[in-house]
């Protein structure tokens, strides 16, 4: 074998021999950084459930007046036909006071018999019960954004013949409490925040991620009723007043946890 033909055998054994060794070090250093990625399995997170809350005060924006005429008559179409022409009157009375078609919706319709059961009986002494006749009932609802006209509402539908003021309630309206939900649901979360760390800190512990957010339900309170005294006279509405009513929202945050 000539010299030149025993260098090029070795040429490539050598080239061999270091294509090996850094394909083997490729191998591992890989292996290395492989080794390196770590992944927690669920059951071995650290975790801690915290429920934030945010509250505002907030002065209501809608007021509901419910009221009704209630009449009898021998008939029940005599008593449906008085019904309609005072409920037609107050209305037109309410409608003038300041209150839109829109903002009047019926409640409720009924008319059923009225009996008289301490009727005795001629021959046998015996109370019984006699049909005497028929009650209409009319209920209807002035729903408007005009807080201070609930005062006037009730006077002109009185004055025009209404003789029931079921309730007199104050409440938000939905734009309302769409907009104090979209502001107290963060603060809520951030609450959720700030309670987790505080009481992660003495810990030596430290948030690191989120793992679930629960949002409650928007909290706001029943329409609050408001009872009002006698009319006042012409020339001042029956005075009803309102307050601020408190609104809450919650969010359950539960956070990932890590050391310091």
């Amino acid at each position: 074998m000539t010299n030149q033909k025993k260098t090029m055998l070795a040429t490539l054994a050598a080239i061999l021999i270091v294509s090996t060794a850094v394909f083997a070090s490729l191998e591992v250093s890989q292996k290395d950084a492989y080794g390196q990625v770590s992944v927690i399995p669920a059951s071995r997170e650290r975790t801690i459930s915290v429920t934030g809350s945010a509250t505002t005060s907030v002065l209501p924006d809608l007021v509901t007046v419910q009221f009704g005429v209630d009449t009898e008559a021998k008939t029940a179409q005599d008593a449906i036909s008085t019904n309609s022409q005072m409920m037609n009157s107050i209305v037109s009375a309410v409608q003038n006071s300041g209150i839109s078609k829109d903002e009047i919706s019926t409640s409720s319709f009924s008319i059923y018999p009225v009996y008289n059961d301490s009727v005795p009986d001629p021959k046998t002494g015996i109370h019984q019960s006699v049909l005497t006749g028929y009650r209409a009932s009319n209920t209807l609802y002035v729903k408007t954004t005009k807080l201070s006209s609930a005062g006037s509402t009730i006077d002109a539908a009185v004055s025009a013949g209404a003789n029931r003021v079921d309730n007199v309630s104050f409440s938000l309206s939905p734009a309302k409490q769409q907009s104090l939900q979209d502001d107290l649901l963060g603060k809520a979360v951030l609450n959720a925040k700030s309670r987790a760390e505080k009481a992660l800190d003495p810990l030596g512990q430290k948030i690191i991620g989120v793992k679930m957010v629960s949002l409650s339900e928007f909290n706001v309170p029943p329409p609050g009723p408001v009872y009002y005294g006698a009319m006042a006279s012409k020339d001042m509405a029956t005075p009803i007043f309102t307050s601020n009513q408190d609104v809450t929202t919650t969010a359950s945050v539960i956070f990932l946890i890590g050391d310091q």
